[in-house]
């Protein structure tokens, strides 16, 4: 290995991390392949998740597998290291990197980039840390899959009446696009697997979204998010809004309407912040906890250092004033003209600003169901799930996944949706340990 070579360092595997990469791997042919410049990618997990899919996967429509892209495989021509960047000391160019299993050391870079993304911002709300559960990752999403489909198969095999009430009681906290798409496919899903229990139909259900402001869906604009709560609505779920989650300790859910009840499932979907990794280190920091950047996605104030996604502030030069929003769309694009700015930066040429021209937003509301605000153009049912999927397809990462996702949405166009628990994997030693005790 050529220590004298350009070391770059990326922290996250995520949307920016990913593409940035790949991007580099095309830009910067020659340098890797001569040794003159190294990619180093800092990441918990060894795959990249397509997370707009994670709905379907959860609803059984994809396999999780083919939400997920293997770094590896993807991004050959960079080192791949799984762990967490406990400390960035950008002023000797250094940082703190703490393998997942193992000894944390120290790892010297020329230029990182701050790709880490976002967790799921939470409130001090009594019981959400022990009762709740996310839906950011594939595991939450499987798990959330299993656990719906447990609860029907409980319900079914037991007649006391207030645990039948508890099991089939669903709660979905946070009105935006993954607390929206994880309801309404949940929904859909369990409503579909009712056909073969002999005591639940879908009037036994009760499924609640609750949101804080007086709309869902945002993204999509007034009209569109007033239809898709009409439609969730006639479905006979729950859209409560101007109302907060006050507690849920031990599954007893109080909102702040004074709705009082007992509930197996909670999801928690409202809103994210960035990753911890930028409280880390020396560099700035905005008002809102996220990395000063410029348009040309450089950290302000410091040289070799880049920033984009949802861990940095980025300035929307097609609205002064404004930053661009944290979402898919933006993390993408935003890792192109970065990767760009590195490689022009390398040799020597003017670096350019990050400027988008907004497409819209889609939204899967079920099988067969979704909503749509592309470039003007507002869509609904049919035609919007339509867009949804064919939008998606084409912006997950890769040929090899690209057809995995479409096999597997053409299986589904010919077999019946799988709706069976495998809630044991979660716990696989169960059983075993249980046989050593006797």
């Amino acid at each position: 290995m050529d220590r004298n070579s350009k070391h770059i360092v990326v922290i996250g595997g995520g949307y920016v991390g990913l593409y940035t990469v790949l991007r580099l791997q095309h830009t910067l042919r020659k340098e890797l392949r001569e040794g003159s410049v190294r990619i180093t990618v800092l990441t918990p997990e060894s795959h990249m998740t397509y997370q707009p899919f994670l709905p379907e996967a959860a609803a059984g429509n994809l396999s999780p597998r083919h939400v997920v892209v293997p770094l590896r495989r993807v991004l050959s021509k960079a080192r791949i290291l799984n762990g967490k960047v406990t400390k960035v000391n950008h002023a000797a160019k250094s940082l703190t990197f703490a393998p997942n299993v193992g000894t944390a050391h120290e790892i010297d870079y020329d230029i990182v980039v701050m790709a880490a993304g976002s967790i799921s911002r939470t409130l001090p709300i009594p019981g959400l840390a022990d009762a709740a559960i996310g839906f950011k990752t594939v595991g939450e999403a499987i798990a959330l899959r299993n656990r719906v489909l447990e609860l029907l198969d409980r319900a079914e095999s037991d007649d006391d009446e207030a645990l039948r009430r508890r099991a089939l009681t669903f709660v979905v906290v946070g009105g935006g696009f993954a607390g929206v798409e994880a309801l309404a496919e949940l929904e859909d899903m369990a409503v579909d697997a009712t056909r073969y229990y002999r005591n639940i139909s879908r009037e036994d259900m009760r499924w609640i979204l609750v949101e804080a402001t007086d709309r869902i869906l945002p993204e999509v604009g007034p009209e569109m998010g007033k239809w898709t709560a009409e439609q969730l609505r006639e479905r006979g779920i729950e859209v409560k809004m101007n109302t907060r989650l006050d507690s849920c300790e031990g599954g007893l859910v109080k909102l702040s309407d004074g709705d009082e009840f007992e509930s197996a499932t909670i999801v928690w979907t409202a809103g994210v912040k960035p990753s911890p990794v930028v409280n880390a280190g020396d560099l700035p920091l905005d008002e809102r906890g996220r990395i000063k950047t410029s348009a040309r996605l450089t950290v302000i104030g410091v040289e070799g250092a880049y920033a984009a996604g949802d861990v940095a502030g980025v300035p929307d030069v097609t609205n002064p004033g404004q930053y661009c929003a944290p979402n898919a769309q933006h993390a993408v694009r935003q890792a192109k003209v970065l990767a760009d700015n590195i490689t022009r930066g390398l040799h020597g040429k003017e670096q350019i600003d990050y400027r988008h021209r907004y497409v819209g937003s889609v939204a899967g509301l079920g099988l067969h169901k979704g909503v749509a605000n592309v470039y003007g153009i507002k869509l609904r049912g049919l035609a919007a799930w339509f867009m949804h999927r064919t939008y998606h397809l084409s912006r997950v990462p890769t040929v090899n996944r690209k057809v995995r996702v479409t096999a597997d949405w053409t299986l589904a166009l010919f077999f019946k949706r799988e709706t069976v628990s495998l809630g044991e994997i979660e716990e696989p030693r169960t059983e075993f340990r249980a046989a050593a005790r006797t």
